[in-house]
């Protein structure tokens, strides 16, 4: 089981504790290697992202922690971006020339206007009554459209380019569940996630097993009956837990791994010495 995450944040934006603390507890647990991804800014100010302002102080302090810790620890510098519409997303200038090992590209926020401001988006991500207000508001009641909306989005960003990983992939369920009609099995929600993971693999993407609520909710993202057809495939994942907390830096992952195996694999892939490679489960 490889000992490693690239999906975690720190106090740069979300995160409970600063970078360092990340790096100790990662050590503590002998991981290989760690990455940071913090969410990137946007353009309008969140309480979760951080402000474009901090980007040289991230890039300087993690580029520290990599030269302090290099005996330790393969430490490498990320960002979760967000992909808001074709104007704003990981592929425009701003975010391509930042020196970044990778770029996880995730979708917390859909846009209901051109006008890109908080006030503007439907957040998928927060709390159950300001999404089911944001279904009754602009998708008239019905979480279908909603999901509908979110995966035809996702599949934008996929063709948008510039991510190595899609994060989180499906994670319009963990608040859409909650709705009696909400069926996965169905074709109105199974057909437009199969046709996002049929696209990631044309564009030879890494899909990222997000573990961040599996050991709390019983929940990955993404849903665990679909590891057998991501195999299946042929798309590479490697297992991230998405902490915010230093304690939960290898939160879930022999779970996932287990998982992982009875869906038939047997690699995943993963940074070594600044390259990625399918590296064996066991």
């Amino acid at each position: 089981m490889q000992l490693s995450n690239y999906h975690s944040h720190c106090t740069f934006c979300d995160g409970r504790s600063n970078p360092e603390d990340f790096v100790r507890f990662a050590i503590a647990k002998g991981f290989r290697a760690y990455g940071f991804s913090s969410h990137s800014p946007l353009p309008f100010e969140t309480n979760w992202n951080m402000s474009a302002i901090d980007m040289p102080e991230y890039l300087q302090e993690i580029n520290r922690l990599r030269q302090k810790y290099a005996d330790r620890l393969e430490i490498y510098t990320g960002l979760e971006i967000d992909y808001l519409d074709k104007t704003y997303n990981a592929s425009i200038p701003y975010f391509q020339e930042l020196p970044l090992d990778y770029r996880i590209g995730s979708i917390h926020f859909l846009p209901i206007s051109t006008e890109l401001k908080e006030a503007n988006m439907v957040c998928i991500d927060g709390s159950f009554n300001d999404y089911a207000h944001s279904v009754e508001r602009y998708f008239e009641g019905d979480i279908r459209k909603l999901v509908r909306h979110y995966f035809e989005t996702t599949q934008q960003m996929i063709e948008a380019g510039g991510i190595d990983i899609i994060g989180h992939i499906d994670k319009i369920y963990m608040n859409g569940q909650k709705y009696a009609l909400f069926d996965p099995e169905q074709d109105w929600y199974r057909k437009p996630f199969e046709d996002c993971l049929d696209l990631a693999r044309q564009h030879q993407l890494m899909v990222e097993i997000n573990t961040k609520n599996l050991l709390k909710k019983d929940e990955l993202y993404p849903r665990k009956n679909y590891l057998t057809h991501i195999h299946q495939l042929g798309i590479p994942v490697m297992v991230n837990s998405d902490c915010h907390y230093p304690d939960l830096v290898n939160d879930g992952r022999t779970q996932a791994f287990q998982l992982l195996k009875e869906a038939g694999f047997t690699t995943t892939r993963e940074l070594v010495n600044g390259h990625w490679e399918d590296l064996p489960i066991d």
